[in-house]
Formats: C-alpha cells, sequence, structure tokens
C-alpha cells in the first residue's frame, strides 16, 4: 500500500512558509531539479498534482516548492530518441516558459555517462583526440546556438557527466595520472559554450563528494593540464559519499582550492521503500542514512539537511535527481528499451506513484 497523506495534512502544509534563513540569496541561485525523463512522462499521459492535490503544471508545482533551474542531460543519438537534441530543445522551451533558468547536461554519449562507462557515441568511435576535440566543440557549439536560436540560451553547461576519471573513453580516460586529452576535450567544450554565449557557465562534474583526495586528484590534474571551467559540480548521495560533516569538508576545500563556486548537481531520497513496477529499486533500505526514515517527512529532512549542510559550506546551490520520474509504464531506464526496461527510482522522486508532490520538500530560498 502506497504511502499517503491526508488532504488536511497537505493544506496544512501548503500553508506553512518555508523558513527564512539569513543567507545572501545571490550566493544561493542554483535551486535545481534534473526532470530529464519528464516529458517521456507527460507524452505517457502521466499527470502531476500539487500539494492541494490540485492538478497542475509540473514545473509550476517545482517552482511552488522553491525551484528556479531545471537540468536536462543530453545524449547523441539514443535509441530511444529521448534526451536527444530535438526533444531537449522542446523540452528546453517547455521549461523556460515556466520562467525556469536551465542547466544542459552534455554527457558525451549516446546512453548513460557515469563514473562507470562513458561510451564514446557511435558516430565518434575511432576518432582521435584531435578529432574529438572538434567533434566535441562542434556539438556542443551546434546545441548551444540551436537553443539560443529558439530563445532559450543554457544558463548554464556541464561538458561531461560524473567524469571521475574522464569521458569519451578510451580516448579521454585518465591513464597513469595523464589529464592532457582530458583537458583538451574539456577545454572544446568550454571553448564552443563561451562562442555561443559568454554569459553561460561552464560546469566540470564529477561525484566525488565523498573523497577529498580523488577531488584534489582529479581538479589538480585538470587544473595543471590547463583546463578551463567556472563552476565545480559534485554528485552527493547521502547513501555512497559520507557524511554531511565530510560534505562540508570537500565543499570548502575545493571551493578555497580551485577558486570557483561549487554546486551540488545530484543528489536524493527515498520517499518509500514500496516499489511501483517490475524492476526492483537502487535502494530499498527503510532508513539509508543517519536513521532517516523512506517516508515523505524523511525524504524532506534528508534533502533538506543535504542544502543547509552546502549552502552554509559555501556551495550556491542543489539539484535534485530525477523527483518527476515516476514508475508510470513506458518510462524504462534503457535507451534501447525504454517501453519495458522500468524505473528503479521512482521511489526517489518527490512525487508519488499517483503524481502527487511530496509536501514536505522545499527547495531552500
Amino acid at each position: 500500500m502506497k504511502p499517503s497523506l491526508t488532504v488536511a495534512a497537505f493544506l496544512a502544509v501548503a500553508l506553512i512558509p518555508a523558513p527564512a534563513v539569513a543567507h545572501d540569496s545571490d550566493a544561493w541561485r542554483m535551486r535545481g531539479a534534473d526532470v530529464s525523463t519528464l516529458q517521456r512522462s507527460l507524452e505517457l499521459g502521466q499527470r502531476f498534482y500539487d500539494v492541494r492535490g490540485r492538478r497542475d503544471n509540473p514545473y509550476d508545482i517545482l517552482k511552488q516548492a522553491g525551484a528556479n533551474y531545471v537540468r536536462l542531460r543530453i545524449w547523441n543519438d539514443p535509441a530511444s530518441g529521448y534526451s536527444n537534441k530535438a526533444k531537449v530543445l522542446e523540452q528546453a522551451r517547455a521549461a523556460k516558459a515556466r520562467g525556469m533558468k536551465l542547466l544542459i547536461d552534455f554527457h558525451y554519449s549516446d546512453t548513460w555517462a557515469d563514473p562507470g562507462k562513458q561510451y564514446t557515441p557511435a558516430a565518434w568511435e575511432g576518432h582521435s583526440l584531435s578529432q574529438l576535440e572538434k567533434d566535441v566543440y562542434d556539438y556542443t557549439y551546434d546545441v548551444c546556438t540551436s537553443l539560443k536560436k529558439q530563445g532559450t540560451t543554457p544558463d548554464s553547461v556541464q561538458i561531461g557527466n560524473e567524469i571521475n576519471v574522464g569521458m569519451l573513453w578510451p580516448v579521454g580516460y585518465v591513464n597513469n595520472s595523464d589529464f592532457g586529452p582530458l583537458a583538451k576535450l574539456l577545454n572544446a567544450g568550454y571553448d564552443a559554450t563561451k562562442a555561443c554565449s559568454r554569459r553561460t557557465e561552464v560546469m566540470v562534474h564529477t561525484a566525488l563528494a565523498g573523497n577529498i583526495g580523488a577531488a584534489h586528484w582529479f581538479y589538480d590534474g585538470i587544473t595543471a593540464a590547463g583546463a578551463k571551467w567556472d563552476v565545480t559540480a559534485l554528485s552527493y548521495y547521502c547513501m555512497w559519499h559520507g557524511t554531511l560533516d565530510n560534505l562540508t569538508t570537500v565543499i570548502g576545500d575545493v571551493t578555497d582550492r580551485y577558486g570557483k563556486p561549487v554546486v551540488i548537481a545530484e543528489t536524493a531520497y527515498p520517499y518509500t521503500t514500496e516499489n511501483y513496477d517490475h524492476l526492483e529499486n537502487i535502494i530499498t533500505s527503510s532508513a539509508p542514512c543517519d536513521g532517516i526514515p523512506a517516508t515523505p517527512q524523511g525524504q524532506a529532512q534528508e534533502f533538506a539537511a543535504v542544502q543547509s549542510t552546502a549552502r552554509a559550506a559555501g556551495a550556491i546551490g542543489v539539484f535534485y535527481w530525477e523527483p518527476t520520474w515516476t514508475g508510470i509504464d513506458g518510462n524504462g531506464w534503457d535507451t534501447e528499451d525504454i517501453e519495458n526496461s522500468g524505473n528503479a527510482w521512482e521511489n526517489m522522486a518527490t512525487f508519488d506513484d499517483s503524481g502527487r508532490i511530496n509536501p514536505y520538500v522545499r527547495w531552500l530560498r
């Protein structure tokens, strides 16, 4: 039986103002949500409801909860067609029309890119480093200028996704601490972005929030190799990346060490242990971190703690990863079988299985 809240509880929470926090609001400027699967969900008929149980536009519901930024991943030529250039352009229009800022997450792959895999797009297979530099530049510039022409210039971009040991493997893989090839690829993306829009901020994103030594190795390495970037982006999931005290240390350290602002580009927490499709959930524990339960209140508690910790440590924002990815049939994780592959993340969404937002969740203003 899925967890639920009474109408009275929803109304009560809706009428409670978010707590005042004495911080510089200009410094805390990225209150984000990665909604890359949202377009597919809407096309499949998923409906979304606000804290009062009223059907509404999901972007507006997220804004009411305090979000001001959306993050959209882009794959070069995914088998499903979703998260390709055409779909991202379409979704960018929808998000910008609701007043949201836009972060484009370049995976430079036809499928998922993360610490364990960074597959070169099929169209770029076998290319040399110099050719891949051109590929990255041309592709990044094309996507950015296409967004710009339709009036949705990205406010930020990521050159790569969770590139702990490089991207575009094997050419961009960091072998024997040689960061030279990776730095050239990063700079190709940076230069293309700035040629498109000088104001667009460029992030370099890793999942190294839990390991200060690994963060030093990576960011020292790309710095020494001449890489350019504007914002240091880190993934932080308490299940995998350690304590909030450690997160404080890492954020403060890398901010000072590299002289660039830090953003938590991904975080999430379960609101239930229930599974709403045939694929087992990634997180099944009833209390994954610090005894915080996998309940709507627990999800909100953990998200608030991550935000408060990041903000106090000097970060400029936090993005919740896939808050709208419910278990609706047909929106699976596998780009080659999106219809049947299922979703192992639906218990981490901030919208429940009926499409109603968790009323306790807030993006701190």
